[in-house]
């Protein structure tokens, strides 16, 4: 089994996009893929997850896959055009509909049934995809989200937003669905791998003190220096930083639009009968 990735940044909101693939079949995965969205003009495009595209184009793969690590709530998930584009199957934790639940509440979006049936394929804590002859393993890995997975390949886990880089520390937990203490024994599941685990994360903020973006680490690193849990940090210790810092944070610039394009797998809402697509806004009084 071998195995190669190439990560793609989109800076505009700071997220990692993996493009994985087996090499004796060249069968392919994209993982978190992003739609390019302008918040002044509310105009979706293509770009970024085209690029991916092309990559896996000019390097003869077949995409097999959309692997979501959760639903996003800071980009629109191009997932849905990848699936357009190639045919692949869309997959995300099995858990998603109580995200799809909560949110397609909020938005009103009577379109959305929220059993996950959106997506392509619903995956639990142990099961395996085949890659061609890599196999993908599941990790169930809540508290950012209740449906947060991380996706094993070879010697790597892909943790999306449930790890940072060390000098920056762990995802926020004050969502709907999210639980500081899932979150730690999550980490520490992660963390139980062999030290020599690569760790791929799903974003990239630059903290005080460093100018270069960088998204890969290791379990020995993360267990060594990470900021919020490193070990000798208890679980009471974790959760009360956690939460007090979960309390001053704003909410994610993009959570109101990309959330409702997420709950679709990264479909646009349907358009009205003149045929307009629309995204709410709703207003909180007070």
């Amino acid at each position: 089994m071998t195995f190669h990735q190439q990560a793609f940044f989109h800076e505009p909101t700071f997220t990692v996009t993996y493009l994985v693939w087996d090499d004796a079949t060249r069968a392919a995965a994209i993982m978190d893929p992003v739609l390019d969205y302008a918040p002044a003009s509310a105009r979706v495009s293509t770009g970024f997850a085209d690029s991916v595209l092309k990559a896996a184009t000019d390097l003869g793969l077949t995409v097999r896959y959309v692997l979501e690590t959760h639903a996003h709530a800071d980009h629109l998930s191009a997932a849905d055009h990848i699936r357009r584009a190639t045919g692949a199957e869309v997959v995300i934790g099995e858990h998603i509909g109580e995200v799809q639940a909560h949110f397609a509440a909020l938005f009103e979006a009577n379109d959305v049934v929220p059993d996950g049936s959106a997506f392509g394929r619903l995956v639990a804590d142990g099961d395996v995809l085949d890659l061609g002859e890599t196999p993908i393993r599941v990790m169930h890995t809540p508290g950012h989200t209740a449906a947060c997975v991380t996706y094993l390949i070879g010697d790597a886990a892909y943790v999306g937003d449930t790890l940072f880089m060390p000098d920056y520390g762990t995802a926020r937990t004050d969502f709907p669905g999210g639980d500081a203490v899932a979150l730690y024994r999550s980490i520490r599941r992660i963390l139980a791998l062999p030290p020599e685990t690569r760790i791929f994360v799903g974003h990239d903020y630059l903290p005080e003190g460093r100018t270069t973006f960088t998204w890969e680490t290791t379990v020995a690193d993360q267990r060594e220096r990470n900021v919020h849990i490193r070990d000798g940090v208890t679980e009471a210790e974790f959760v009360a930083h956690r939460q007090g810092r979960d309390a001053t944070l704003a909410p994610p610039a993009l959570i109101l639009p990309s959330l409702q394009v997420n709950i679709r797998a990264g479909a646009l809402p349907p358009a009205s009968a003149h045929g307009r697509v629309y995204l709410k806004l709703p207003v909180t009084v007070g």
